[in-house]
């Protein structure tokens, strides 16, 4: 089985280039924006981008970066080979420190060297230019040049990983700013263009139709999919429909050798200037959090919860003390709605919380043991994941049920002094998870509050819940780690 991977288009170096031949098809005659959508018995000829090339052009940029090196070697560095590597396949090159790049022998201490080459757009007439975060990242110096040859120094006002967005400054007036589309009105089929410098050829053209809308890659934003050829040197560059107007920026492409496939993703352009607001106003982008970990509502899930249909995302975790935590959620709820709108997929939810601004008091509605509720959260601020220690595990050891041992557990019961510790009523203590309980993520030290829908207090609570539970299907438990309440799926053995 061929292997595929995401690859974001890196900044690509020069070397190494080849000559590139392409082949533009006519058609008999061509479609002006206004017919952009028109149905396809109605098409006779492919629509004509030349002016639409002379119009969008002069707005589009070349990026190039550099990096201070240091002629002093340093032990663990990377190979200068292996680096060349990366940016030559348009693999994103790992994350290492400065002082362990590759050093070449002729480099001079502190010396700048070109570390490679993206694309841009222009958003505004006074110097401001969108990019991606990837091109820009790490950059000690950022050179920018418009289509006139005119060179400039650029400051980097910010960029967003989590996006992939990036705005940086140059120092001009009067530039020829892109217009900016309605990403809502994009039909799947719709020409669109791409202009950017892929292997740093500059100001190269490419067009194709969209392929898809609301595509998940596993990243934060949902992406644009279309066949546009996209390569490494394109990143950042603008993603244009016949009106002229940008409606995303060219990210990735969907490749087993780092080349174009046939596949590329765009950053939709609405996601991309609320990030680039923010970072123009602060330098940076903050985001609302509620404190939940998610996974997948699979047919399992929802079979084992009573859900109707696949759809919203399962809480499998609740950090304590959290917006959520304090709104009432529980691990084990699959949110179906936030703030009114409705959470299809899982992703959804990120960017709804993402979206909202820190402090707004919003509404959850979670789907919960046959019932649906709506319960009041504040969101938070987006902040890193903090390291939480496991309760403690000195307890003495219990004798496994014959209930508890078809799930692969050995569960004691828990101590006054262990439930004040981790602000619970009840719950048993898992002292041993193996087989099913184990391949569903279970380990000691976890304290199990709930098995099959149903509220454990006690030993004899977790027994009987185990003893009416359906054993055909999969057993959902929710239990807490540390800070956290998490859910899991219990498969036992057949």
């Amino acid at each position: 089985m061929m292997k595929f991977q995401w690859t974001k288009l890196n900044a690509w170096t020069t070397a190494g280039v080849l000559a590139v031949v392409g082949a533009v098809g006519v058609g008999s005659a061509s479609l002006s924006p206004m017919h952009a959508h028109a149905q396809v018995s109605t098409v006779r000829g492919l629509p004509d981008f030349a002016d639409l090339a002379e119009q969008v052009g002069p707005s589009v940029v070349n990026i190039r970066t550099l990096e201070k090196v240091s002629s002093q070697p340093t032990a663990g560095a990377m190979d200068e080979d292996m680096l060349e590597f990366f940016k030559r396949f348009g693999l994103p090159v790992p994350n290492i420190p400065k002082g362990q790049r590759p050093n070449r022998r002729q480099q001079q201490p502190d010396e700048e060297q070109p570390t490679g080459l993206g694309s841009g757009f222009i958003l505004s007439s006074d110097g401001y230019v969108m990019t991606n975060a990837h091109v820009v990242e790490g950059a000690d110096e950022v050179m920018v040049t418009l289509t006139d040859k005119r060179e400039f120094k650029a400051k980097i006002i910010g960029y967003d990983k989590r996006s992939d967005v990036a705005v940086v400054k140059i120092d001009a007036t009067g530039l020829p700013a892109v217009k900016i589309g309605d990403v809502s009105r994009l039909r799947v089929g719709e020409w669109v263009m791409a202009i950017g410098s892929p292997f740093g050829l500059e100001n190269t053209v490419t067009a194709g139709i969209v392929s898809a809308k609301q595509r998940d890659t596993g990243d934060y934003l949902p992406f644009i999919q279309t066949d546009v050829a996209i390569n490494p040197g394109n990143s950042g560059g603008p993603l244009i429909n016949l009106r002229g107007e940008v409606v995303g920026i060219n990210s990735q492409i969907y490749s087993r050798s780092g080349g174009f496939m046939g596949i590329s993703f765009s950053i939709p352009i609405d996601e991309a200037i609320r990030v680039s607001d923010q970072l123009r106003a602060t330098g940076h982008v903050t985001r609302g959090r509620i404190g939940v970990q998610i996974g997948s509502v699979t047919k399992d899930v929802a079979d084992s919860l009573g859900l109707p249909k696949q759809q919203g995302a399962l809480v499998t975790g609740v950090e304590a003390g959290a917006p959520a935590d304090k709104a009432g959620i529980q691990a084990g709820d699959v949110i179906t709605r936030f703030d009114g709108k409705a959470v299809e997929r899982i992703s959804d939810l990120p960017r709804m919380v993402g979206n909202t601004k820190p402090g707004t008091h919003s509404t959850v509605t979670v789907f919960r043991r046959g019932q649906t509720k709506d319960l009041s959260v504040t969101v938070a601020l987006i902040e890193p994941d903090d390291s939480v220690a496991s309760p403690s595990q000195s307890e003495p050891k219990a004798k496994a049920s014959p209930a508890a041992q078809k799930l692969g557990l050995v569960v004691s019961s828990l101590s006054d002094a262990q439930r004040q510790k981790l602000k619970i009523k009840g719950g048993v203590r898992v002292d041993a998870a193996t087989d099913a309980a184990a391949r569903a993520g279970l380990r000691e030290g976890d304290v199990i509050l709930a098995v099959a829908n149903t509220e454990v207090s006690s030993l004899k609570d977790f027994e009987a819940a185990i003893g009416q539970a359906d054993k055909s299907k999969a057993i959902n438990v929710r239990y807490r780690r540390g800070e956290w309440e998490q859910y899991a799926l219990i498969r036992p053995a057949r």
